[in-house]
């Protein structure tokens, strides 16, 4: 399964579908957040996890009172600078953090671009991971390298399952959403693959 047809397969999929693989991507970018507050003591995680199950929430239910605006104004503060932290788990962390304001920016104004580029940012987040891997190692980090490596390879069968699992998953219920979410973390691991 290539990469360029996963993306073509996310065009594909209609709103709800592309916004419920969307909040899937970010179930297993956002404990990479976790793991960096805790290291660096910086940020809440909890907010972020409570505004991603929101936008379930808001994705099962479109005419819920739920405010993604406040949302948005209280994981703003909580998105790292890069140039504060001198260590490779700010990237994941900022991307984690930019991939669910994608998502609640996507659901609020029902851009649909919004959710693919979160599939994007995934797999950005891993392609930084394994250069920053293959450079420390001293391997050439180049694009051949990042693109054959199992970590990529393992990202984007990932992501042609979790396709497969929205295409097929028909109506957007509580219960399709409950097996989703399981489905997405399933593997006990982030999208750099670091065991929870």
């Amino acid at each position: 399964m290539t990469k360029a047809n996963n993306f073509q397969r996310i065009r594909e999929l209609n709103y709800l579908q592309q916004a419920v693989l969307a909040a899937a991507l970010i179930e297993r970018m956002l404990p990479n957040y976790g793991l960096f507050s805790e290291a660096t003591g910086f940020g809440d995680d909890a907010i972020l996890r409570s505004a991603l199950n929101l936008c379930w929430e808001k994705i099962l239910l479109p005419k819920s009172k739920i405010s993604l605006e406040k949302q948005i104004e209280k994981i703003e503060p909580n998105v790292p600078e890069l140039a504060d932290f001198d260590m490779f788990g700010t990237y994941p962390a900022i991307d984690a953090a930019t991939a669910l304001l994608g998502l609640m920016h996507g659901l609020i104004a029902k851009d649909e671009q919004e959710f693919i580029s979160i599939s994007k940012i995934s797999q950005a987040t891993v392609a930084r991971f394994i250069e920053y891997q293959l450079t420390v190692e001293g391997e050439l980090a180049d694009n051949t390298a990042v693109r054959e490596h199992p970590l990529m390879q393992y990202e984007i069968d990932v992501l042609g399952e979790l396709i497969d699992f929205v295409e097929q998953m028909g109506r957007v219920t509580a219960e399709n959403i409950k097996a989703l979410k399981q489905h997405a973390i399933a593997d006990g691991q982030t999208n750099i693959g670091i065991t929870l």
